[in-house]
């Protein structure tokens, strides 16, 4: 059994020795336990810092792609080099490397295909209130899009077998946490979490810029979420919404005009057809949306399958040069 820990780093020179220097060498239940560093179009020395602290796999963009982009980046070089499990975290030091093997073991009593560390929001002092606010918003978001009860979606520490890995596909270029987690509701994967803990606060968040960009770019981040994996809704709620306002103006108009005061209130009648136009084309959007989350989900169980021959055939080969 092969473990390989990955970290995605952007610029992470002044803290990815401390974070290296945490991980673990042997976790019970492997055989085998390697460090995996995805390099973001880093301008400073992560890659340097990286292979004198002793990683064994460095992969790199040529250019800052976003953290969700150099997620998969890793997720992928892992299947390739043959994980059976992946452990995700950060190069910040923020996660106590220590709890690993409590991350892992649902995976290894085969109870969970994903497993979510869970901080004490509550209790960490560097979390503004409205970040707490915010992660727990994004957290009810995502249980709500994904039928999963996981307490903190946002936490990027996380581990998953090789088949889970596989199965994955992130859209969102911002952050992998919440859309990944949707993901395996959807696709009927067994997720949990347990509680891990945290370390002190080394440097300000780099996905948090500003609050207010923050703010922002979290709630674009839960409407992508519902519109991509729970189009229907979405829409359909938008649709039915409009459909019952000019449903209901309409009456309005009807019951002034069997009084006989239909005239004064032409507007209303007017106001109704718009509204009832606009639902009824929002409730089509919505059948079609539908239609497109189906075939997306079609295409990614395609590329699934391809993907797990293929590096199944190169694990396989690489097998029979070292035999």
């Amino acid at each position: 059994m092969k473990l390989i820990i990955q970290i995605p780093c952007y610029n992470e020179a002044g803290t990815l020795a401390i974070a290296l220097a945490a991980l673990p060498r042997q976790v019970p239940g492997f055989d085998t336990v390697e460090w995996l560093v995805i390099d973001d179009g880093s301008r400073d020395n992560t890659v340097q810092i990286a292979r004198v602290n002793g990683v064994d796999h460095v992969i790199r963009h040529t250019c800052n792609q976003g953290l969700a982009r150099g997620f998969m980046t890793g997720l992928d070089a892992c299947l390739s080099l043959g994980a059976d499990v992946i452990v995700n975290t950060d190069a910040d030091n923020q996660y106590n490397a220590d709890d690993i093997p409590a991350l892992v073991a649902p995976i290894l009593e085969h109870r969970a295909d994903i497993v979510v560390g869970a901080r004490p929001i509550t209790t960490i002092e560097h979390f503004s209130p409205v970040k707490k606010l915010l992660q727990k918003l994004g957290s009810w978001v995502v249980r709500v899009a994904s039928n999963t009860d996981i307490p903190d979606a946002p936490s990027g520490f996380r581990a998953m077998s090789r088949t889970a890995a596989q199965r994955l596909m992130v859209f969102n270029d911002y952050t992998y946490t919440l859309e990944t987690i949707i993901q395996a509701g959807q696709k009927n994967m067994a997720i949990t979490s347990v509680p891990i803990r945290v370390n002190e606060d080394l440097r300000p968040s780099q996905l948090v810029k500003s609050i207010p960009s923050y703010i922002k770019r979290s709630i674009v981040t839960i409407v992508r979420i519902f519109i991509i994996y729970r189009p229907f809704r979405f829409f359909g709620t938008i649709g039915c919404v409009l459909f019952g306002a000019g449903f209901l103006i309409g009456l309005h108009f009807l019951w002034k005009y069997l009084g006989g005061e239909g005239e004064g209130h032409v507007q209303s009648l007017i106001l109704a057809a718009l509204l009832l136009g606009m639902g009824f084309q929002t409730i089509l959007i919505a059948f079609v949306a539908d239609l497109l989350a189906a075939n997306r989900k079609l295409l990614e169980d395609v590329r699934f399958k391809t993907t797990a021959l293929s590096q199944n055939k190169i694990i396989d080969l690489e097998n029979r040069e070292d035999g």
